[in-house]
């Protein structure tokens, strides 16, 4: 069986942000790659930095990648 990514980054919300989820925990709500990686950083993973978010293979991005970070509505 293919192990899993430790971390998870979701879709969009409707109303901004992506929730990030580490080893089953949730670590917040990040409006950009910078707040990923905080939260990574802060949960031990200092291993990603915002130049590795699109390489490492212990992100596991969905509804879109380290790109796609919509306005919340108005």
């Amino acid at each position: 069986m293919a192990e899993h990514p430790p971390v998870v980054v979701y879709p969009p919300s409707p109303t901004g942000g992506r929730r990030v989820r580490a080893r089953g925990e949730i670590l917040g709500l990040a409006h950009g790659v910078a707040d990923v990686v905080e939260f990574l950083r802060r949960a031990g993973l200092d291993e990603v930095d915002e130049l590795t978010v699109e390489t490492t293979g212990l992100i596991e991005w969905r509804g879109g990648g380290p790109d796609v970070w919509p306005e919340p509505p108005t």
